[in-house]
């Protein structure tokens, strides 16, 4: 029987262990120069958190990418936490799995179960999750679909349809008739 390629794998990586706060902590270092972190609950043997590194094109370490667990959220400087962000109630992807399963975790989607289908694709050995179109009632073209990957985030894009783009004009249209306030150039008389 042939050991699996990600066993050998482990195994040949250079291991360290450290037990802190009920959890065993296992940092990996692979011939190839990448890292993986592990965490495991120390009673029950589940991973908590699993994630990666590796060297960036200086040759330093990169940032960690979380694979299993908890996103680690960036330590925000003090400039840098006024500059725009990105709104804590977008949905949030993670794997988080148990001891006899894998798990898929997508935070911040308000809507009811009904709105959702999640489906296995036998052909494409993947799992599918797809919403109802429930907002404009108009076909999904797979032809305004498109993706790209850059950093290590994939990025998917859906061509807005001909109706929303004109709904949307229509509505700018009414936002320009609303007077704005006035900045405060105004009326204010210094003493």
């Amino acid at each position: 029987m042939a050991v699996p390629s990600w066993l050998e794998r482990l195994r040949a990586a250079s291991k360290t262990a450290l037990v802190q706060d009920g959890k065993r902590k296992i940092h990996y270092l692979f011939e190839d120069g990448k890292e993986m972190a592990e965490e495991y609950e120390m009673k029950t043997g589940q991973l908590v958190s699993r994630k990666w590194r590796e060297k960036n094109t200086l040759g330093g370490s990169g940032k960690w990418q979380v694979e299993v667990g908890e996103p680690t959220s960036p330590l925000l400087g003090p400039l840098e936490s006024d500059l725009i962000k990105e709104s804590s109630s977008n949905p949030v992807f993670m794997r988080k799995d148990t001891l006899t399963s894998f798990q898929w975790r997508i935070r911040n989607l308000p809507y009811p179960k009904e709105v959702y289908s999640v489906s296995v694709e036998k052909e494409q050995r993947c799992c599918v999750i797809r919403t109802t179109n429930k907002k404009h009632d108009l076909p999904l073209d797979a032809a305004a679909l498109s993706f790209t990957h850059a950093n290590n985030t994939l990025i998917i894009t859906y061509q807005k349809p001909k109706e929303i783009l004109a709904a949307e004009e229509q509505l700018q249209k009414e936002l320009k008739k609303i007077k704005a306030a006035n900045n405060g150039d105004g009326d204010c008389k210094t003493q």
